[in-house]
């Protein structure tokens, strides 16, 4: 079957001109007719000259970082409502292109995470009335996200199904794929104590339950992860909320170790899941939609090659972090920019602690915030944290780490004294060094075996005497 074609505007032709183009003149004629579009809904045109039946018109929300929810819920409906459109014209498949656009700064990660589940929740809806949904790209950074997040979505055998249930962010939307926002939700509190005795014996009234709907989903695990009614069994917000509360205030009221230390303010509450995938998007779009170029020039984190098993690393020179002329929100919208790319696979991070005791260093809950940022994926596929030339105040801040803010992160630490031994995980080809590290490591050690001679970079042996 010929498959209908969304237009990512209605009333601004210019963002598809290749659709108008090919159409000919005769789509833009009938689109003058139909008086606009708004946001998030969807309008339906002849095809003309393409090759499909119909052509579906939609416009996609701008973004902004303070809007985030409602330009997720207005992306959802632009989808949903073109596969409505779909169906009530008695059409079967669809090909959809992807309706947000950078012209309207519309992350595009946490936009495609919008678009394939807004799909999954009405295929689980109206299955029976749609053949097939095409996924069109035109980018190779596009293509790529969506060969790596369909499958979360999407399982097609058991081993992708498991993946599934690990890699999924917490927030998967409601019934129709939109964002859940606990607050807003209608919560029926039990009655008062003797209320009950107060009120009529009644039968208990049954709700509507879809019983072939329920064993079709019982036998597929991902189905129940996705199910609303699985989704519902959340706690209470506003008993959560009081909960935070209660622990911060807790914190705050007890004997604080690591501010006592020196170590900063740990006590903030721990994030949920959820939380800290949508703190992660909104910096990630804030950090996309900024020029950082002035915090990449001072070279604190860079690229380097990969480690002798392959894996990507992430390079970080203490002695470049100067606290005292750094914008530190600027610095962690920076982190989190040039962190995103490597935290979707294992990857591993060199930071060379050398020289970097002469200046002063952020504290324990500076590194928590941008733990919380990075989120779990972070943590999940952050192999290994080579250190090099440290101190003992660093590894006492190291062991507070592993402590007060993140064991499983801080144990990943491996101590390196020489730059030699260093080598062994990391080839010296892939690592671009400063050349104070270089002189350091040959006042440190260059008195005892292998040494870097700081000039042409060459490991030779020392001689004795």
């Amino acid at each position: 079957m010929e498959r209908p074609r969304p237009a990512p505007s209605l009333d601004e032709t210019h963002s598809s001109p290749g659709l108008h183009a090919a159409a000919g003149s005769g789509l833009a004629e009938e689109c003058s007719t139909l008086g606009g579009c708004r946001t998030g809904m969807a309008k339906m045109t002849n095809a003309y000259d393409l090759p499909a039946r119909k052509v579906i018109h939609t416009v996609g929300p701008k973004y902004a970082v303070k809007y985030h929810t409602a330009a997720e819920n207005a992306l959802s409906h632009c989808y949903r409502s073109c596969l409505e459109l779909l169906i009530e014209n008695g059409l079967e498949s669809i090909a959809m292109g992807c309706i947000y656009t950078e012209a309207k700064n519309y992350p595009r990660e946490p936009a495609a995470h919008v678009a394939i589940r807004t799909v999954r929740r009405f295929l689980e809806k109206q299955k029976s009335k749609i053949a097939g949904v095409v996924f069109c790209t035109v980018s190779s950074s596009d293509t790529e996200i969506y060969k790596r997040l369909l499958p979360l979505y999407f399982p097609r055998d058991r081993q992708e199904e498991e993946i599934a249930v690990s890699k999924l962010p917490a927030d998967v939307g409601d019934e129709n794929g939109e964002t859940v926002i606990d607050e807003r939700k209608i919560r029926i509190r039990p009655l008062p104590a003797g209320a009950a005795d107060r009120t009529a014996t009644t039968a208990p009234i049954d709700l509507p339950f879809d019983s072939g709907l329920a064993s079709k989903r019982s036998s597929f695990k991902l189905d129940s992860y996705l199910d609303p009614s699985f989704m519902s069994l959340i706690k209470d917000p506003d008993l959560r909320r009081k909960e935070q509360w209660e622990k911060s205030a807790q914190a705050q009221k007890g004997f604080n170790y690591a501010k006592l230390l020196g170590y900063g303010d740990l006590a903030c509450p721990s994030l949920s899941a959820a939380e800290e995938y949508s703190l992660h998007s909104r910096y990630l779009a804030k950090a996309n939609s900024l020029n950082l170029s002035e915090i990449a020039e001072m070279k604190i984190i860079y690229r380097g090659g990969v480690d002798s098993e392959g894996r990507p690393v992430m390079v970080v020179v203490g002695a470049h972090f100067l606290l005292r002329c750094l914008d530190l929100e600027r610095f962690v919208l920076h982190v989190v920019k040039e962190f995103e790319p490597l935290i979707q696979k294992p990857y591993t991070i060199v930071y060379f602690h050398s020289a970097a005791s002469l200046q002063p260093q952020p504290d324990l809950g500076f590194m928590k915030r941008i733990q919380q940022i990075l989120g779990r994926k972070h943590q999940r596929n952050l192999q290994a944290i080579y250190v090099l030339h440290p101190t003992l105040g660093l590894r006492t801040a190291i062991l507070a780490m592993q402590m007060f803010v993140d064991g499983e992160v801080w144990k990943k630490v491996v101590y390196v004294d020489r730059l030699v031994h260093l080598f062994r995980y990391v080839p010296r080809e892939q690592l671009t060094i400063p050349d104070f590290v270089f002189q350091h490591d040959l006042e440190v050690n260059g008195g005892r075996g292998l040494i870097v001679d700081p000039r042409t970079k060459h490991i030779y042996q020392r001689p004795s005497g």
